[in-house]
């Protein structure tokens, strides 16, 4: 979820036009609301306390609002506090604990903080609130029929004791995979054997698909590294509705991802989805599978090379090198069909769908416009240095570096046959696979010398002295001096104010 960045400079502002707008009097809550007084005397005690730092403003703390309180109620059986601190009123408070957008969420332990990286939504919220409450394994007895449906995905390790193997490697594991999974030990033969498993064994319990499975391999010779992977592939349903809650989980695996995108009003949506169903468990083991919202999603869609806003549509998109492979749309997608353009793409005789902008009749200014189409022919051209900005034209920190790319441009503007100041609209235009990179946040800036095709990360600030000093330490053409020009003084170019340049961090979009 992308959050919203503030300016101390505002707060006061910010402040005056939320108590302007008359707010009725707020609701019985279980949420704790925390000031500066009251913040250390209240987390501090606690030996677990998830707090919400938001502005009253903010789009996205107002959507997670109703998903606190909710589970804030719920958890309140398990003793478990959930607090919240208004960074416009108490805006010290805020900075001292380096929040820097909205909504910022912190599990603090006796008053340490660690970040929250669980989920948005209220039954994610107490999911991963409840394992955090929790040592990394619990010791599994007469509770067994409960714990295993505690959590969506449930690892018991049934073992003689908890000191036999591989009891020290589940620990581990358990301890490294605490914030997804729940994990518990049995040791009770009779406890074992009321759940029909002969120990050691390791069974995971889920609340989708086949609902236990048992590890394959010998337990006493269990790898953490080898479970992982077998875990990872569990956690994922054969298909499920991907939106920003789980989104995550998908980008992660190394498995490509299969979409069928849906009009979720559609009366004949959940058959469409049945029908992919058979072709995802098939295939399983080869890509993940997802339906997702086209109505909510649909700009997703485009990123993903769809061309025509018209449902339902298929698309298979590789998470290693993010190539897309939609389907044709006039074909339908039928189980046939689709299992066919599953095979296709397996079998590698797919190719994939590289969208770019037309090719500039005219490249009058001095930056060179690239498109998709030729990308290879302007950057891999081994006579020129090439240093080129992807950006996004939605991308604020783009718009920002756009005067002094220009200004770049013109300083090697003499020059454009030894070096090439470039930009592309990395949204618009797709990089072809032979670029050994993919762009995961705007801007993003590379250069490539002459007589090479591998590239080079520029990670200084942004500014046009920074910008010259990377080329020139960089370059491997000898540039020749710029002609002399006289300007007068009235007419010389102003340097950009300080204001203007801009950290280097990255600004990540995802559509979902």
């Amino acid at each position: 979820m992308r959050v919203s960045s503030f300016s101390p400079v505002v707060l006061a502002l910010l402040a005056s036009v939320v108590r302007a707008e008359g707010d009725e009097p707020a609701a019985p809550s279980d949420v704790l609301t925390l000031t500066t007084s009251s913040f250390e005397s209240s987390v501090n005690p606690e030996s677990l306390i998830l707090v919400e730092f938001y502005a009253p403003w903010c789009g996205h703390c107002k959507a997670l609002a109703p998903h606190y309180e909710e589970a804030a109620t719920t958890l309140k059986d398990k003793n478990i506090k959930l607090a919240k601190v208004d960074c416009v009123e108490e805006g010290e408070l805020c900075q001292s604990h380096g929040v820097q957008g909205y909504p910022t969420l912190k599990v603090f332990r006796n008053g340490t903080p660690t970040d929250y990286t669980g989920p948005r939504k209220a039954d994610g919220i107490v999911s991963y609130m409840t394992k955090q409450s929790l040592p990394a394994v619990s010791e599994v007895k007469d509770n067994h029929a409960e714990f295993i449906k505690a959590d969506k995905l449930v690892v018991v390790a049934y073992l003689a004791s908890t000191t036999d193997a591989p009891a020290a490697e589940f620990s581990a594991l358990a301890e490294k995979h605490r914030d997804d999974f729940l994990f518990g030990v049995v040791t009770d033969k009779d406890v074992a054997a009321a759940a029909a498993v002969n120990p050691p064994a390791l069974v995971v319990y889920r609340s989708f698909d086949e609902p236990t499975t048992e590890y394959p391999l010998p337990v006493s010779d269990l790898k953490v590294a080898e479970v992982e992977d077998w875990l990872k592939d569990l956690a994922i349903p054969i298909i499920d509705e991907v939106s920003g809650e789980n989104y995550g989980t998908y980008a992660n695996s190394p498995k490509p991802l299969a979409y069928l995108f849906v009009d979720p009003t559609q009366e004949d949506r959940q058959s469409l989805i049945d029908t992919i169903k058979p072709i995802a468990k098939k295939f399983k083991s080869k890509l993940n599978f997802v339906w997702i919202d086209a109505i909510k999603f649909g700009e997703h869609a485009k990123a993903l090379n769809i061309p025509d806003v018209k449902w339902p549509a298929f698309v298979i998109q590789s998470m290693e090198d993010q190539m897309k492979y939609p389907l044709d749309q006039a074909l339908g997608t039928a189980e046939a069909v689709v299992s066919d353009w599953v095979e296709r793409f397996i079998g590698g005789s797919l190719q994939p769908s590289l969208k770019s902008e037309p090719i500039p009749e005219t490249q009058d200014e001095s930056v060179y416009t690239v498109v998709g189409k030729e990308f290879e022919k302007v950057v891999f051209d081994e006579s020129k240095d090439v240093f080129i900005e992807l950006y996004a034209t939605w991308c604020g920190h783009c718009k920002r570096l756009a005067p002094i790319w220009s200004q770049l441009g013109d300083k090697y503007a003499h020059a454009k046959d030894k070096v090439v100041i470039a930009k592309m609209e990395a949204t618009e235009n797709d990089l072809p696979p032979s670029v050994p990179f993919r762009v995961s946040g705007f801007p993003t800036i590379k250069f490539k010398p002459a007589g090479s095709k591998d590239f080079i990360d520029y990670e200084g600030d942004r500014s046009l002295e920074s910008l010259v000093e990377f080329v020139e330490a960089n370059v491997k053409n000898t540039i020749p001096p710029a002609p002399k020009v006289e300007t007068p003084a009235e007419d010389a170019q102003v340097p950009l104010e300080a204001e203007k340049v801009v950290p280097a961090a990255e600004e990540t979009h995802d559509e979902l």
